[in-house]
């Protein structure tokens, strides 16, 4: 159920990266269409189970940085939806990546 979200959020970023191209903070729709790669290949990483353990952990790092960059001005002005989803998430990913993922190659 974790991975699901993940699968969709990359495919919306394909999908709709003109009109998302205004809230990267740069490289605009090419920064898009990189995130959204970016979800997809951690969730065929961890669907296969290889390397997921990295792919988990930069997730998280990606959201954070999604979080801090993207909405923290929207959370700043009484709106923090955005922000709080992207933290929980983050933190989500950092939660599968300790307890769940099965291969330590990359990160012990």
């Amino acid at each position: 159920m974790f991975i699901i979200p993940f699968a969709v959020f990359g495919i919306f970023h394909f999908m709709g990266a003109k009109d998302m191209a205004g809230m990267a903070p740069f490289g605009g729709e090419i920064m898009i269409y990189i995130t959204g790669l970016a979800h997809v290949a951690a969730v065929v990483s961890m669907l296969l189970g290889k390397m997921d353990k990295l792919a988990a952990t930069l997730l998280g790092v990606m959201l954070l940085i999604f979080a801090l960059t993207i909405h923290l001005n929207s959370a700043m002005a009484g709106d923090a939806t955005n922000f709080l989803k992207d933290i929980m998430l983050a933190g989500a990913a950092w939660m599968y990546a300790s307890r769940f993922a099965k291969d330590n190659a990359v990160i012990g």
